[in-house]
């Protein structure tokens, strides 16, 4: 008797382990919190994405307002060219800037929308002008580097 009730036990433990796992999944994933059902869709190229992913959150003012459903080059001006896709609830102005932005130090990848001045807003297909590329850890260090072995000549 005493073993089946250890049995038991052991197998609720897990079944909590692994429904807790599920819902840290969800939350590092950022997948539980925008419905895309009432939305509108933007575009905007970059030089370097860095590692942008699709899913990857689209924020302003660090609120959720939508998320990357697309990401392909564009084999005219070898750029990338990125989906996104906004909640209607937001409107944005078309002068508005969007930037690659990392959240701490190492972690993960998203869109910062910065609203702009003009009158006109953003509507469905429409392209965001102004972009601010992915900063390359490689590159700042390279450049540190070259900067360095210049001032010592």
């Amino acid at each position: 008797m005493e073993r089946t009730t250890l049995d038991l036990w052991v197998g609720a433990f897990v079944v909590a382990g692994v429904v807790a796992l599920a819902i840290l999944a969800f939350k590092v994933g950022n997948l539980s919190t925008y419905n895309a059902s009432e939305s509108y869709s933007l575009k905007a190229s970059f030089a370097n994405i860095g590692g942008l992913k699709t899913t990857a959150s689209v924020r302003s003012a660090g609120v959720l307002i939508g998320r990357v459903t697309e990401i392909k080059l564009n084999p005219e001006r070898y750029e990338a060219e990125v989906t996104l896709s906004i909640d209607k609830r937001y409107q944005f102005p078309k002068d508005s800037l969007i930037s690659i932005l990392t959240s701490g130090l190492l972690g993960e990848q998203y869109l910062g929308l910065k609203p702009g001045m003009d009158d006109e807003m953003l509507k469905n297909g429409d392209a965001i002008k102004q972009s601010r590329s992915a900063l390359v850890l490689e590159d700042l260090i390279g450049q540190v580097v070259a900067n360095k072995a210049e001032s010592a000549k």
